[in-house]
């Protein structure tokens, strides 16, 4: 039993984080509101202006100005949202795995990390903003610092909701420790300027390997460990000003190409909440499911086309999984074999358009969108088909004889209700490929069809899901637009210190000219993706190596196929790719039984991947002239 004194000693902290709790939860309302208000506007204000533009032949001027401003301000809150749940992306495995103890003060480590950003951006942030006062809007006609406000806004609510839960998060020993380890590498870095002035390019190693090694693997969020690094690299080893570092994380995560993903990712969780997913998924089951593998056919078709829908792998295996893991283990799979499917199969649909990859290469690179769209699905195609070999291998011998067959009136049925979900990849390309909107304006049209169909042929419209599904939307977006900002302002630090410069001189002198260049790419996506996840790994190297690939002679829309295949089976394999883990969560599989099965799919996937590599015409075949 505790003393009396030591039970009067716990009550006032109990207390504490008890208001400290409360506090937390009505800023965290007051943010959310808004930010889910700001993704409603902006699917308005898109759609409206295609039809004024395509439907009244009269544009809307301002419409992408104002599309714009608000962006920014939704990336940002959306940042905080994310933070305030922490879903931004980082690499937990080390610190789950950890002791209580260790896992305490790695806890306390990475919101340390975070506030150690916040601290030092926070002046820059305002200073940009004041900059932008003198800067004013073209069609709108008002100052840029209404729109450049929202960067030091959410930084400063970060901070807030960072001091909160630290407060929270661990012991007052914890606490002291994160925060005197961050104050003395600083500390550290600072005494060692001259010896890493000295040292020229190797003083990249220290921040951008060690530094950021360090960080991600302490399980600090990837963005602010990317942020925090080129923050104190641009601080200690040049003159740079720093709000250069805020103008490039700006420039990373409001590119007008990026409010497509936001956009797409609300599109995915409605399609989802109207059903229409379910009925997808139910018709590939009546018309597939009475062959041997058959529902795990089923799975990789339904993840091919939702894919094609929302964009988000995450909501993708989220809208598969639970429909057709319970009767394919009635049917005898091991719970193992179904999330390794699933992960691998998550990892072969990563260039299914819309993929927000693909958008986020587009708005890094200058690769037309609507050509990596059209590119997209052959080179998915083949390594969905070598994955069906795999299963066509293990599941060769089922005893089916108790499986059911649907009758031709069932699989018509179904493929009357699937028939609006099929039609939507179609609907969205064809709307692209003929001008109708572009890239960033056409999920608007496939949000209003999916309205439609769900209200008025589903019957049905889930009001009361709408709500979280805009601040779920803001949230998963804050999260990969902080990241691409930050990464952003990383590559610009790696490109002025000269990397790039010596990292194509050192490509484009491999022996063996694009083919040696294609292999060397494959393998180091193939780490980044499970390193460092798909879209980080994207925006930091993709501006740096895909002048090197028009440099040798590859298309870009293949060299971007190859690139992102070999990323999405990185991320997706195990032991440290986080969508494996992921899917282990959406499946409620431990992992441990995913890792023997899965080999054989990831050895199909590299296959599959060779082939795409080999082959250009699958990439690019349907491209034109």
């Amino acid at each position: 039993m505790k003393s009396e004194s030591a039970a009067s000693a716990d009550v006032p902290v109990g207390a504490v984080r008890s208001i400290l709790a409360r506090i937390d939860s009505v800023l965290g309302r007051a943010v959310e509101i808004p930010v889910a208000l700001l993704t409603a506007v902006e699917i308005v204000i898109l759609f409206a202006g295609v039809v004024a533009r395509y439907g009244f032949r009269r544009p809307f001027t301002w419409s992408d100005e104002l599309a714009s401003i608000l962006f920014l301000w939704l990336a940002m809150l959306g940042t905080v949202v994310a933070f305030r749940r922490m879903e931004h992306m980082r690499m937990a495995m080390l610190v789950t795995r950890a002791g209580p103890r260790l896992r305490a003060f790695l806890e306390a480590l990475a919101v340390a990390t975070t506030i150690a950003f916040l601290v030092l951006i926070l002046g820059p942030a305002i200073e940009h903003a004041a900059d932008e006062a003198m800067v004013v809007t073209p069609a709108l006609e008002i100052p840029s610092v209404w729109r450049a406000a929202a960067l030091p806004v959410g930084c400063g609510l970060m901070l807030l909701f960072a001091a909160l839960r630290l407060a929270r998060v661990g012991g007052f020993l914890d606490v002291v420790l994160a925060l005197g380890l961050i104050v003395a590498i600083g500390a550290a870095l600072w005494l060692l300027k001259p010896v890493l002035m000295a040292i020229g390019n190797y003083k990249l190693l220290v921040f951008f390997v060690f530094l950021v090694g360090a960080g991600v693997l302490a399980g600090a969020p990837i963005a602010f460990v990317f942020a925090l690094a080129t923050f104190a690299f641009l601080a200690i080893t040049t003159r740079t000003p720093l709000s250069v570092v805020v103008s490039r994380i700006d420039e990373g995560m409001s590119h007008i190409i990026l409010l497509a993903v936001p956009l797409f990712v609300f599109l995915g969780l409605l399609i989802e909440a109207t059903g229409m997913a379910k009925a997808m998924v139910d018709f590939l089951s009546a018309l597939l499911g009475h062959l041997r593998g058959g529902l795990s056919y089923v799975l990789l078709g339904a993840m091919y086309l939702v894919s094609g829908i929302s964009g988000s792998k995450a909501a993708d295996m989220a809208a598969v999984a639970p429909v057709l893991f319970p009767e394919m283990k009635a049917r005898g799979a091991r719970p193992g074999d179904l999330v390794a499917l699933l992960s691998t199969s998550g990892a072969m649909s990563e260039t299914i358009p819309p993929s927000l990859v693909l958008i986020t290469i587009g708005s890094v690179t200058g690769v037309s969108i609507a050509a990596l769209f059209t590119g997209g699905l052959l080179p998915a195609l083949v390594l969905a088909l070598a994955l069906c070999g795999v299963v066509w291998r293990r599941y060769r011998n089922d005893d089916l004889s108790h499986v059911r067959r649907a009758p031709a009136t069932e699989i018509l049925k179904t493929f009357e209700l699937a028939l609006p979900g099929l039609a939507l990849p179609f609907l969205i390309r064809a709307a692209v490929v003929e001008g109708v909107a572009t890239a960033t304006e056409v999920s608007t049209i496939g949000i209003v069809y999916t309205f439609v169909v769900g209200l008025v042929l589903l019957g049905k419209f889930p009001w009361g899901r709408l709500m979280p599904m805009l601040i779920d939307t803001a949230s998963l977006c804050g999260a990969i637009l902080f990241i691409i900002g930050a990464a952003t302002a990383m590559a610009w630090a790696l490109t002025q210190s000269g990397f790039s410069r010596d990292l194509a001189a050192a490509m484009t002198g491999l022996p063996g000219g694009g083919a040696t260049f294609l292999v060397v790419s494959i393998v180091a996506f193939i780490v980044l993706g499970s390193v460092l996840e798909g879209i980080p790994a994207i925006v930091l190297f993709g501006p740096l190596l895909f002048p090197i690939a028009r440099q040798v002679g590859i298309n870009e829309v293949h060299y971007a196929m190859v690139v992102v295949l070999a990323m999405g089976i990185g991320l997706f394999a195990p032991p440290f790719g986080v969508g494996y883990y992921a899917a282990c969560a959406i499946g409620r599989v431990s992992p441990d039984e995913g890792v023997r099965p899965i080999w054989g799919y990831l050895v199909a996937l590299l296959v599959g991947l060779a082939i795409v590599a080999a082959v250009p015409w699958l990439s690019i075949g349907f491209l034109g002239k």
